[in-house]
């Protein structure tokens, strides 16, 4: 490495140039790299989902998802496989482990979804899978098409407008919603079928077998070859009209006699609304990788140009753009990049001076632009997650450029020629550096395989932090030495300056003024008590634990962050019909749209088990009041409505986890599940904790049921499967076939059924069968029963499930509430046959726990390693890593005065942060002692001497990094551009766990670095010549008999 940097130092031009590239390519690849929120990070799900139309959530489990889940449940690398069942529809969600090949599980998921199709019943859609992402969680923005023009135009434009948007190579899909799928809808009077002795059979084999393809053949005569057709396909309304069905004497009867056919909407399921105005919205949802800024912007660029061709009674609307959130966040964290750069080198230049401080300076942009030059060469994005990276990487990627740089300097200013000064400097410090600098890339290094959802959110924090810290090192013995044998110069100091710089170094350290004479003083105080200053330290540190279990806040999971939007969601208990459903969202609506720190405010209506959700977009942050405020009065609003369950919920920061509590209740006797949730749930309900309680248990409800008796049946010839075809002519319609119109790409259904007046429950009473012995009413042999209804059925491993979920009330801690919670579940008398489990945040909580605590020892030992192989000593290694022990009594000290809970991400990462931080002064203080004695100084001097020499670059380096750090801290954004201030930016309370760990612990450790570590390595010198040396008068003239000492040089 040495002869690396004698060769660097010696073309001196050519190093310049490659700074000058890296600098270049670097700018570059910022203003490329793609921008998001939050990490593009692969979510290992996969979901398949399964249609059959009219079948009931019992059939759905035994005839869809049972075989569905027996050909699934043998996939290598499969985590969990849930399962569940709803009425028409059954889906399977996978969730695989991380490490394994998403393109491969994708693959062997629909190789074993083609196996299974051949085991599902007649009549059920093909399969589909479909592969979930990150980026496709949720979409970066949300069109909105409103106005007076009819429910069709508004309907056709978006589906225009979804084409186009989807040619982009950005947008994986655009989902629209208030969008009804199209039918050719026949309405048969049922009088005029009796008038007529025509049955429902009979209109439906008439109908079939006329519109299908007929293979006719081709015909070779010998004079030429001719295709013969038999068009028989519907190709509009008027074939169907025109199609004959019976011959009365010499009177052609048709379709258009007896029945009215009409190209229509399918009946609604969904409706949307934006602002309380009818609405149809399209879901923008991005390709993973891509650029959330550019992606929106083209969105806009397309919408904007098209709504030009638009009716002026057609109003076009943006919703839930995040590129605005993306804008912002990467603004504050910008403007924190900068403030932080600017702290740093305010103080580097107050201690230095202008020259060197830009020697030391342009490491940073070294640094940063190299790291963001690798993570674009990776293909990574631009996201909150990096720019906190690089605000962390501050203050520490001029750790060992001050180093160079003040050894350097000082050397200059005893008359040492910059060429010379800068190339000790870097030769002496290069061991010491890149010791430091492995250990610290040591304790960030683990965190990489950090396993579930949260490590491969959290993931980019240490790849920025590596790729960064190891630009600083070479900018730090390559680049900066360089540029110093070039443009170095000595700082300006006056003479007294320099006699204490070579009183520090070789001479009387009585001598020894202001603020190093002090410490200088109260250090030799210290370490002829070694003992003393340890006992001391180690009392400290168990009162301030001791403290933080009594007076602390606990411990929590993730930060809560102001997200700027809410979300509610509506359900209520019965049978609803989607208008019913409509009108109680509308009157949840009306209560919120005069709150003016609602932007807009987006409701869709439907859903299997819930009546709508609304999502509340706020204004800007400093124009409203905290997000919990405005939740908290948007629930006093809506509480009073009657009959409706409501849970208002703000947006979460970070990877998707849910409700802080989820209880996963299980049992092999699926009878068992219900009067359990009910016990429980009654218990939670009690827990004042708690808020937002819901379940996906069984929910009050009648479904009507025709019990057909087959002996009687028989006799009539006729059976269920005909029963169940011609009550579909009283439902939703009887499905004849297809037909493609001219101006649409899709398919639509052709359905019989009967006009509006004879759908209801009492015309099943009335409908009548054409059997063997005429046409008969079904009563005959069937009967009407109201049933309870089955809702959802769900599975996970094959196992039928209940949960509960429950969010907590804002001041309550999940770990305080969690123990007692679940020691009063044994007095509920739950049966012993069912399993509680806890999910969700609880078991990611877990999972964080046992790997940060196994990250931390792997750093440690790692670190132990390596200060093992540079000093070549056990001692001195565990003197080095006892500052990391200590540093966390400054974390917890910090959160105690702060009153903030330790976080397990946060607080952890801290932790770990502060594990490489600060053992890196240590290292120059052992090293610089290590040094003085091989050059013969005693061991006492040496300590005090080392004290002297390495105090400026000690405090220098540690200051720079908590000031780095402290716009997070103080929750700060300083806008140089538009010079302004602002504080309690929602970005900034994310990191301020982390932000405010790593500075307390740093201040704490960093003041015994320069008291206990001299102390500790007192420890190792013989008392008696602690006692000798102590004879010797080192700083005369003190009222204390113990400092009035001399060294003797």
């Amino acid at each position: 490495m040495l002869s690396a940097i004698d060769a660097a130092l010696s073309r001196g031009r050519t190093i310049v140039v490659l700074l000058l590239l890296l600098l270049t390519a670097g700018a570059v690849s910022y203003n490329v790299i793609p921008k998001e929120s939050d990490p593009d990070i692969p979510i290992p799900y996969v979901y398949v989902s399964i249609e059959h139309s009219g079948i009931s959530p019992e059939d759905a489990e035994r005839m869809l998802l049972r075989p569905m889940e027996q050909e699934l449940q043998g996939l290598e690398g499969l985590k969990e496989m849930k399962g569940s069942a709803v009425e028409g529809h059954a889906s399977v969600f996978l969730e695989f482990q991380l490490d394994i090949d998403q393109k491969q599980a994708l693959t062997d998921v629909r190789e074993k979804v083609e196996l299974a199709k051949s085991q599902l019943p007649d009549g059920t859609d093909d399969p589909t899978v479909h592969e979930i992402t990150m980026a496709g969680w949720a979409p970066v923005v949300t069109v909105v098409l409103s106005g007076s023009a009819p429910e069709r135009a508004l309907i056709m434009l978006a589906r225009d407008l979804q084409d186009k948007l989807e040619t982009l190579k950005e947008v994986l899909e655009v989902e629209i919603g208030g969008d009804r799928d199209e039918m050719v809808e026949i309405l048969v009077d049922p009088l005029l079928m009796q008038s007529y002795s025509l049955d429902q059979e009979h209109i439906y084999n008439l109908l079939s077998r006329n519109n299908r393809l007929v293979a006719a053949g081709t015909m070779d005569n010998g004079r030429g070859r001719f295709p013969i057709k038999v068009p028989s396909v519907f190709e509009n309304i008027a074939d169907v009209l025109s199609l004959p069905i019976k011959v009365d004497d010499d009177r052609v009867i048709t379709f258009g006699d007896i029945a009215q056919i009409r190209r229509v909407f399918t009946d609604p399921n969904s409706f949307a609304r934006l602002n309380g105005n009818p609405a149809i919205t399209l879901e923008v949802k991005k390709r993973a990788g891509q650029n959330a800024i550019e992606t929106v912007n083209k969105v806009r660029e397309i919408v904007t140009k098209e709504s030009e061709l638009w009716p002026e009674n057609v109003q076009v609307d943006f919703t839930g753009d995040t590129s605005e959130y993306v804008k912002d966040m990467l603004a504050d964290l910008q403007n924190n990049v900068a403030s932080a750069v600017l702290l740093v080198v305010i103080v580097i230049i107050a201690i230095l001076g202008v020259r060197s401080a830009a020697l030391v300076g342009i490491s940073i942009p070294g640094s940063f632009l190299t790291g963001i030059l690798v993570l674009s060469a990776f293909g990574m994005t631009m996201n909150m997650i990096v720019l906190f990276g690089l605000i962390m990487a501050v203050g520490m990627l001029v750790d060992g450029a001050i180093v160079v740089t003040e050894f350097a300097d000082r050397e200059m200013s005893e008359g040492i020629h910059r060429k010379v000064a800068y190339k000790n400097a870097a030769n002496r410090m290069a061991w010491p550096i890149m010791a430091s600098t492995a250990t610290t890339l040591a304790a960030f290094a683990p965190l990489l395989f950090w396993p579930g959802l949260m490590g491969e959110f959290m993931k980019y924090l240490p790849l920025t932090l590596i790729f960064t810290l190891s630009a600083s090192l070479i900018m730090a013995l390559i680049f900066v030495p360089t540029l110093g044998t070039l443009f170095g110069k000595p700082r300006l100091i006056s003479s007294a300056g320099k006699a204490q710089l070579i009183e520090a170094d070789q001479g009387d350290m009585a001598k020894l003024k202001g603020f190093t004479g002090f410490y200088v003083r109260t250090l030799e105080v210290a370490v002829y008590r070694p003992w003393l200053s340890l006992s001391a330290a180690l009392l400290f540190s168990v009162v301030v634990f001791m403290a933080y279990g009594m007076f602390g806040k606990g411990v929590e999971f993730f930060p809560e962050t102001d997200t700027g939007a809410f979300n509610i969601t509506v359900r209520s208990q019965g049978d609803l019909s989607i208008f019913e459903k409509d009108a109680v969202m509308k009157e949840v609506e009306s209560q919120l749209l005069d709150m003016e720190e609602i932007e807009t405010l987006y409701g869709k209506t439907g859903g299997e088990d819930e009546v709508g959700y609304i999502r509340g977009n706020l204004t800007d942050w400093q124009e409203r009041r905290n997000i919990d405020e405005i939740t908290a009065e948007v629930f006093e609003r809506t509480e009073h409505l009657a009959g409706i369950e409501l849970e208002v919920r703000k947006d979460d920061n970070g990877p998707p986890s849910g409700k802080a509590l989820q209880l996963e209740i299980s049992s092999r006797f699926p009878e068992l599940l219900q009067p359990t949730l009910e016990k429980v749930r009654a218990e939670l309900e009690q827990n004042s904790a708690f808020t937002n309680i819901t379940d996906n248990g069984d929910k009050p409800g009648i479904e009507w049921q025709i019990k057909v008796d087959r002996e009687k049946a028989a006799r009539f010839g006729a059976d269920a499967t005909l029963v169940g075809a011609n009550v579909q002519f009283v439902t939703t319609g009887l499905r004849i076939g297809s037909y493609r119109p001219d101006d649409i790409d899709d398919e639509i259904d052709i359905k019989v059924r009967f006009p509006e007046e004879y759908r209801h429950v009492d015309s099943l009473h009335q409908l009548r069968l054409k059997t063997s012995t005429g046409q008969v009413p079904i009563s005959n042999f069937t009967e009407l029963k109201a049933a309870n209804k089955q809702g959802v059925i769900n599975k996970v491993d094959g196992r039928q499930v209940i949960t509960l979920e429950a969010d907590l009330i804002p001041g309550y801690n999940l770990n305080e509430v969690l123990p007692d919670l679940m020691a009063k579940m044994p007095t509920l008398g739950l049966d012993l046959r069912v399993n509680l489990k806890l999910r969700g945040e609880n078991e990611d909580q877990k999972e964080s726990e046992e790997f940060l605590i196994k990250a931390f020892a792997v750093a440690l030992a790692v670190m132990a390693l390596i200060l093992i192989t540079q000093f070549n000593s056990f001692y001195q290694a565990f003197l080095i890593l006892s500052a990391v022990i200590f540093s966390t009594v400054g974390v917890f000290l910090g959160l105690l005065l702060t009153q903030q809970a330790f976080g397990v991400v946060m607080g952890g990462l801290g932790v770990i942060s502060l594990a490489g931080i600060v053992v890196n002064n240590n290292i120059v203080l052992i090293d610089t002692f290590n040094v003085l004695c091989k050059e013969g100084v005693t061991p006492m001097e040496a300590i005090l001497r080392t004290g002297a020499q390495r105090l400026r670059p000690v405090l220098m380096t540690t200051v720079t990094t908590i000031l780095g750090l402290m716009p997070m801290v103080l929750e700060m954004n300083l806008d140089l551009f538009n010079r302004n201030i602002e504080f309690g930016a929602p970005i900034s309370k994310f990191w301020v766990q982390l932000a405010s760990a790593v500075a307390g612990g740093l201040a704490f450790a960093t003041l015994l670095t320069l008291i206990l570590t001299p102390c500790m390595l007192a420890l190792r010198i013989n008392r008696k010549d602690r006692e000798f040396q102590s004879s010797i008068e080192l700083i005369p003239e003190s009222k204390d008999p113990r400092l009035n000492k001399v060294s003797n040089g």
